[in-house]
């Protein structure tokens, strides 16, 4: 296998999402399905500060136009990240996760999810686990939020969803992957809003279709009946808002499986039940993606260390006796997603 591969992975080792080393070498399969050698060796050479073809081009000793159309032909396949600014348009490098492998939605066959689905768990353990900072938070939808709660606008879906001038739906990748190996669960698959310079770039690679405010929100809405928990980029100015299920999402289910999921997120509440008003009847629990909710002869009861505050439970009960309540201690999110990587790169080691 080419020396590129190895010299990849290392650079996107040493970005903050990361790309550990495995003994099986699956994270350089993975590459090796996606770039050539010297689409790798140029990737390898991009750092996650956008610059031109023409800065690339000196730095590099190549010539701009003919490099220009490299980078064009990579960023229509999503290895690196492309936007434009003035007339002027910038490439830069991106995270394996989330990044190229999201970007790879429309262009999946089995055996690429195959290899990512044994890379990924390893990622999450070795990355996403070792840091304080994660790359997503969980928020409730309004719904779930008493009225007289006094809720920052950050960990109100709906609000992230209003402050967006540019919103692109699409696919979930991890829904579709788990359909295309036959483990569908069922669950609508358009859910991902996409804002800002992600957006634009998601529409011109035909990754999504933009849509409006109002449709985002009803996106919201039908999640909500499908008891998907929102999981925006951790930022207050997130660049997406996922809509996940516990069977499909790589987050969720690698969180799921430890005996305190709410240390691994980042949230702002907890469920609490009404004993006095719960009928016991289980749709809670049975809405529960984290198994936070036990249901006995004559109440539920919540597990603070499982619940990751969704609020999916308080929209099943239909007698009031479930509610959200604020942690006593809240987060506070960066203010955008320089900040959140930033944080992420130092926690790593990195800076």
């Amino acid at each position: 296998m080419s020396k590129a591969y190895e010299k990849l992975a290392q650079h996107l080792d040493h970005l903050p999402g990361g790309f550990p080393r495995t003994e099986s070498g699956v994270e350089l399969r993975i590459l090796e399905r996606l770039f050539s050698p010297e689409e790798a060796e140029l990737a390898a050479s991009l750092a996650m500060i956008p610059e031109t073809a023409k800065q690339i081009a000196e730095r590099l000793g190549e010539d701009a136009d003919i490099l220009a159309d490299r980078l064009d032909s990579m960023a229509n396949r999503g290895l690196i990240f492309r936007s434009s600014k003035g007339g002027q348009t910038s490439y830069m490098a991106i995270h394996f996760v989330m990044g190229i492998w999201e970007y790879q939605v429309q262009n999946l066959d089995q055996d690429l999810i195959r290899d990512v689905n044994e890379y990924l768990p390893y990622l999450m353990n070795n990355v996403w686990a070792t840091t304080e900072t994660k790359q997503l938070r969980v928020v409730p939808v309004a719904e779930s939020l008493e009225p007289e709660s006094e809720v920052m606008p950050y960990d109100k879906a709906e609000e992230l969803v209003a402050s967006q001038s540019k919103i692109v739906l699409a696919p979930c990748i991890c829904r579709k992957e788990h359909a295309m190996l036959g483990r569908d669960c069922g669950r609508s698959k358009d859910t991902c809003l996409i804002f800002g310079s992600g957006a634009y770039f998601y529409e011109e690679n035909g990754l999504g279709r933009p849509i409006s405010q109002e449709e985002a929100k009803q996106v919201l809405r039908k999640g909500l009946e499908e008891g998907l928990v929102l999981q925006p980029g951790n930022s207050r100015k997130p660049v997406c808002l996922c809509l996940c299920c516990g069977c499909c999402c790589q987050v969720l289910k690698n969180i799921k499986v430890l005996d305190r999921p709410a240390e691994a997120v980042h949230t702002n509440f907890v469920a609490e039940v009404d004993p006095e008003s719960c009928t016991a009847c289980a749709a809670c629990e049975s809405m529960c993606q984290m198994e936070a909710i036990a249901v006995g002869e004559e109440t539920a009861a919540v597990d603070r260390d499982r619940c990751i505050g969704c609020g999916l439970c308080v929209h099943a009960c239909e007698y009031g006796a479930v509610r959200l309540a604020a942690k006593e201690r809240q987060y506070e999110p960066p203010k955008n997603v320089v900040e959140t990587y930033t944080r992420i790169a130092r926690e790593r080691g990195l800076m």
